[in-house]
């Protein structure tokens, strides 16, 4: 390559890094990095708008975010919804302010009224821009990432241009960036949380604070993932509605089965003498796949009570074994006795009927 004029790129000696405090590597305590870029995802109304605002409440109050969650150092905020009504986004801001007991007058959190904004155009970029450059704000919320751009999300081109303006702001004018985003409706079960977001697999790869909401039948999970922290364990929230003035988020409970032993105990409960059990049966309750109960099961061999079959964990104590629809023609296990009678009889046939023909 021939020798060019251009300067060399800037470099530092990794020793002449600087170095931050733990304090200051936590926007909010283990939900959220500082100056970190990310995501809110989740299926439509999994409450991911009011976990942001409740975000947004606590950076720019100092006061702990769904009341277990510290804020070390507070700031103004910044927030675009472009689905609520203004009048819509003050009720429910007040709402939690009033939850804890604060004046919305003292809250310091600035709400972008134009009617619409897209990142996808220069004007609207630099417009955005110079409004962070002027308020400074430690926290930008973006809500939702749908609303702000008329790209097309499968294309990876396009939106990693669109994120590449989100790290920018980020970096040049130090704040943290917040996106609302919506997940694939026909999500697989089972696949990562961040692999279900909607469109190109870029808008996960690029946060580095990534929530995700999950509504189940029973409740609402809130799971986190960081770049440069571990995860924080997933926890059980509810929309608390019992009092319209002051609707809030507030973390309920954490798991049980955190570190398996819950899922343990669940199964072995249910395993009671004279109780016999498929795995089916144990799927279809504690909500888990096969090879998870297996190797529960296989953890069971321990148990001086209890035997696992390959196909079923049962009770020694009850003798009879109820006999199951087997799923196909290889399921020896789950087969009537008068089964492997007749398939004998059918091979011995088999066998007969090739001795009399001699070798092909």
């Amino acid at each position: 390559m021939a020798i060019s004029g251009e300067p060399m790129l800037p470099v530092v000696r990794v020793a002449e890094l600087p170095s931050e405090e733990l304090a200051e590597r936590w926007l909010v305590e283990q939900l959220w990095c500082a100056r970190s870029v990310g995501v809110i995802g989740g299926a439509p109304k999994c409450a991911k708008t009011w976990l942001g605002l409740d975000m947004a409440l606590s950076v720019a109050t100092g006061t702990p975010c769904l009341g277990k969650y510290t804020v070390p150092e507070p700031g103004p905020v910044l927030v675009y919804l472009a689905e609520d009504a203004l009048p819509a986004v003050r009720e429910r801001v007040e709402g939690m302010a009033r939850h804890r007991g604060l004046d919305l007058d003292e809250v310091e959190i600035q709400v972008i009224t134009a009617p619409v904004l897209r990142l996808d155009h220069d004007r609207d970029r630099t417009r955005l821009w110079e409004t962070v450059r002027r308020l400074r704000p430690r926290l930008l919320v973006l809500d939702p990432l749908v609303r702000l751009h008329g790209i097309d999300e499968n294309h990876a081109g396009d939106v990693a241009e669109l994120l590449g303006y989100f790290r920018t702001l980020q970096r040049e004018l130090g704040l943290s960036v917040l996106l609302v985003h919506h997940t694939r409706k026909n999500a697989a079960d089972g696949v990562a949380a961040g692999q279900g977001l909607r469109g190109s697999g870029d808008i996960h790869a690029f946060g580095d604070s990534n929530l995700y909401l999950q509504r189940t039948k029973e409740h609402l999970i809130l799971s986190s993932e960081h770049r440069a922290a571990p995860a924080a364990a997933p926890v059980h929230l509810e929309l608390v509605a019992t009092d319209a003035g002051t609707t809030h988020l507030e973390v309920i409970a954490e798991p049980d089965d955190q570190n398996g032993r819950g899922l343990e105990e669940q199964v072995l409960n249910l395993l009671a003498p004279g109780e016999v059990l498929t795995r089916t049966c144990l799927r279809d309750t504690a909500k888990r796949t096969l090879n998870y109960l297996a190797q529960i099961a296989t953890d069971y061999r321990s148990h001086s009570h209890l035997a696992v079959a390959e196909d079923r964990a049962i009770d020694t104590h009850e003798v009879v074994q109820p006999y199951t629809k087997p799923c196909c023609s290889w399921c020896p296990g789950r087969r009537r006795p008068e089964w492997f009678a007749s398939r004998a009889k059918w091979r011995k046939n088999r066998e007969f009927e090739t001795s009399r023909r001699g070798p092909r």
